[in-house]
Order: C-alpha cells, then sequence, then structure tokens
C-alpha cells in the first residue's frame, strides 16, 4: 500500500541525533521545501527524544509536512507521528502497522536488495529505502546499491527513496533514475546555508514543485 501522506516527492530529511540547533536547522530545511522528515536519535535520553520528537512534529504539522520516526514504534505511537521508518533489525513490519494503523507510513530499507524490496511491499510497506549510492559520512562502511536497483524497482509500484551520499550536485541521477524521495543528512545539516540547500534539493523536482 501507499499512504496517501507520501504524495509530494522531494527532499526526504533525517536528522542527525542530539544537537542543540535541531529544531532551528529543520525549520530553515521546511522552509526551503523538504516534504519529508524522519526523526532519527539513537541516544538513550528517552525523556528529551519525545519532547524533540513532538517538537518536531509540530513544527512540521504548520508545513504540512509528514514526520515519521526512525527504528522506534513505540515513540512515533506514542507523539501520534505519520509512521516509521524500519531497517533491517528494526521491528516487524507487522507489528508497526499494527500498532500505527492503516493510514501511517511505513518505510523500509532495501538496500540494495530487489528481493527484500519485493518482500516488504507484498508485506504492506509504503515506501522502500535504497542505498547507500554514494560515500556516506552518517554510514561510512554502507553497502554500496546501484542505479539499476531504483529503476527495476518502478514495477513494485511505491514510492522509492534514495539514501546514502547524496548532494545537490549527485542528486540529479538518482532523480532520473526514478527515485521519489532523496533522503540527506549531512548534505543539509553539514551546509551553511540551510535553506537554500535544501532548495538545491527541491529545485531537483521542478514538476512536483
Amino acid at each position: 500500500m501507499t499512504s496517501a501522506l507520501l504524495r509530494c516527492p522531494g527532499l526526504y530529511l533525517i536528522t542527525d541525533g542530539p544537537r542543540d540547533d535541531l529544531l532551528d536547522k529543520v525549520a530553515q530545511a521546511l522552509a526551503g521545501g523538504a516534504k519529508l522528515l524522519q526523526y532519527r536519535d539513537k541516544s538513550v535520553d528517552t525523556s528529551r527524544r519525545q519532547r524533540e520528537a513532538v517538537a518536531l512534529k509540530d513544527l512540521c504539522a504548520v508545513h504540512g509536512v509528514p514526520m515519521i520516526v526512525n527504528d522506534d514504534i513505540a515513540l512515533a505511537h506514542a507523539i501520534g507521528a505519520a509512521g516509521v521508518h524500519l531497517g533491517a533489525s528494526d521491528g516487524e513490519l507487522a507489528a508497526a502497522r499494527a500498532t500505527l494503523g492503516p493510514d501511517a507510513i511505513i518505510g523500509v530499507s532495501c538496500y540494495n536488495s530487489l528481493d527484500r524490496a519485493r518482500e516488504l511491499a507484498t508485506a504492506g510497506a509504503d515506501y522502500l529505502a535504497f542505498g547507500a549510492f554514494f560515500p556516506s559520512p552518517t554510514k561510512p562502511h554502507a553497502p554500496r546499491a546501484s542505479l539499476d536497483v531504483l529503476r527495476q524497482s518502478a514495477a513494485l509500484g511505491l514510492p522509492r527513496v534514495a539514501i546514502g551520499g547524496i548532494t545537490p550536485d549527485n542528486g540529479a541521477s538518482l532523480v532520473e533514475a526514478g527515485a521519489d524521495y532523496l533522503a540527506v543528512i549531512s548534505a543539509v545539516f553539514g551546509a551553511a546555508e540551510v535553506r537554500a540547500t535544501a532548495q538545491r534539493f527541491t529545485d531537483l523536482y521542478p514538476v512536483a514543485n
């Protein structure tokens, strides 16, 4: 299935853990046209994570942008997030669907595997994420994915997300290969001008924007 919330292709911003300027940077990226936000924080500070997730959800609501949570189904449910993203070891899709409901966005990491993508599409995923397509500062040892996996996965009929070392300069090749969303961490959060950088990603999707 595909959530109705996934209707606007473009920049998919993923947060990069605890930082004092988190809300400010996200606000700038949203002003630059980010279409989807994932709250990703691997720390164990439960109360801070919940406060941040709520604040980000409220900020995203102002811009009409869905916010999902990385890995943590319980947190996504507790704050009423739009959904959750699951990696290979982050829990079962069926359990997430049972907890979050039929309208939630449940995205899944497929790495460079069409077989995994087919299996998870059949199981009810809302989008399929592939990568890393380029060397990633966040996950330097991540296996690499090919453009062919993006092209071939079109047959599965779900939105496709590309991730891994993506910049405004190399992102065009992924859009041309069929990526509905470009998932980005470092290229936005590490930019001197966050809003302008987000806008450059947004401009890679001129028809949608």
